[in-house]
């Protein structure tokens, strides 16, 4: 009777860590936007999709929660798999928007996927899967960061600018401030390579971030062609 109640014990304690696990609280979502010349455009190679070279643009990375502390939450629901049948209606979408330049080349299933499981599934108790994405999706409709850093004449040819340029761009469009992270291409430069900006646990608001990510950028960075 004793071993019974035991073993009761330990899978109550392991029920209950996994749903505090699904239901994990955040405090604000990373929306990340990347520059596929900079990510092609460094000692390690890419592969564009299936589908064809993507359009010279800004591409999704994700739609991350985080904690105000810098710290986030990762793989909180391992039951909740990607189901690419949840993307049947927005799947344009998502190639165009979101597309993966991982090798080897992909119809960008497993990017998406990890995405989801990673990420997605640690806001489950605000938004399901179909929402997950759209909100990436109309996050990235909303703020056209190659058009924003057009008007301020940044533009992808390869040239040099202020980091701090593009930064007042960006929140001049947008209202707030930005994340910029930074990569090196084969030579040393300093790209632009992903840009950060805050969203409410919504995933539907831009807001000012709590903390912003650590970008390793020089004070002049290089805009990649593509």
């Amino acid at each position: 009777m004793e071993l019974k109640w035991s073993i009761l014990i330990k899978l109550l304690i392991v029920q209950y860590l996994s749903v505090l696990c699904v239901s994990q609280d955040f405090d604000f979502f990373y929306f990340v936007q990347q520059w596929p010349g900079a990510y092609c455009d460094t000692k390690h190679t890419c592969c564009y999709p299936k589908t064809g070279k993507p359009a010279a643009d800004f591409g999704i990375h994700g739609l991350w929660p985080n904690y105000k502390d810098g710290s986030y939450p990762s793989n909180c629901d391992p039951d909740s798999v990607f189901d690419k049948s949840q993307l049947s209606e927005i799947m344009s979408s998502m190639q165009k928007d979101w597309p993966s330049l991982s090798c080897p080349s992909s119809n960008g299933y497993r990017f998406w996927s990890h995405e989801w499981e990673k990420h997605g599934t640690c806001s489950e108790s605000e938004l399901d899967q179909r929402e997950y994405f759209e909100a990436a999706l109309k996050l990235k409709e909303k703020v056209n960061l190659l058009q924003i850093l057009k008007k301020a004449e940044i533009v992808p040819d390869d040239g040099f600018y202020s980091l701090d340029s593009v930064v007042e761009a960006i929140k001049e469009a947008v209202g707030f401030t930005p994340g910029i992270e930074c990569n090196k291409d084969s030579t040393g430069h300093s790209q632009i390579y992903q840009i950060f900006l805050c969203v409410d646990t919504s995933g539907s608001e831009i807001i000012e971030c709590p903390v912003l990510p650590k970008g390793r950028c020089a004070s002049n960075v290089q805009f990649a062609k593509f």
